[in-house]
C-alpha cells in the first residue's frame, strides 16, 4: 500500500506564510502527479495545485502568485509554501498523490489524511 502524510499546518495570522509537507511511502514504483487540495466542512474539495514528474507546476487561479508548489522527486515528497494567507484560506489541506507500484501498471489514486490550516487575527 501507499501511504501519504501530510505535515505543517498551524494558526496564523492574516498576512504570514506557512509551509505544508507530504511525504510519500511504502510500495512505490513511481509517482506520476503530486497535488494539494483543501476542504471547508460542507464544502466540496478545492484543487489548488499539481506537480508532475517532470516538476511541471500548475495552480488554482484562487492561489496563483500566492502559493507555490514544489517537489522532491528522489525522496517522493512534496511542499506547498503558503504566503499572504487570508482568513478565507482556513481549511484542511490535502496531499493527493497518484502512483504506480509497479511498473507497467496504471497508477491509483492516494490521499493523505489532511492538515488544519487556520488564518485568524
Amino acid at each position: 500500500q501507499v501511504q501519504v502524510a501530510e505535515s505543517g499546518g498551524d494558526l496564523v495570522q492574516p498576512g504570514e506564510s506557512l509551509r505544508l509537507s507530504c511525504a510519500a511511502s511504502g510500495k512505490i514504483y513511481s509517482i506520476v502527479t503530486m497535488a494539494w487540495y483543501r476542504q471547508v466542512p460542507g464544502n466540496v474539495r478545492e484543487w489548488l495545485a499539481s506537480i508532475n514528474s517532470g516538476g511541471v507546476a500548475a495552480y488554482a487561479d484562487s492561489v496563483k502568485g500566492r502559493f507555490t508548489i514544489s517537489r522532491n522527486s528522489a525522496e517522493n515528497t512534496s511542499d506547498l509554501q503558503l504566503n499572504s494567507l487570508k482568513p478565507e484560506d482556513t481549511a484542511i489541506y490535502y496531499c493527493y498523490v497518484s502512483a504506480r507500484k509497479y511498473a507497467g501498471r496504471p497508477p491509483g489514486d492516494y490521499w493523505g489524511q489532511g492538515t488544519q490550516v487556520t488564518v485568524s487575527s
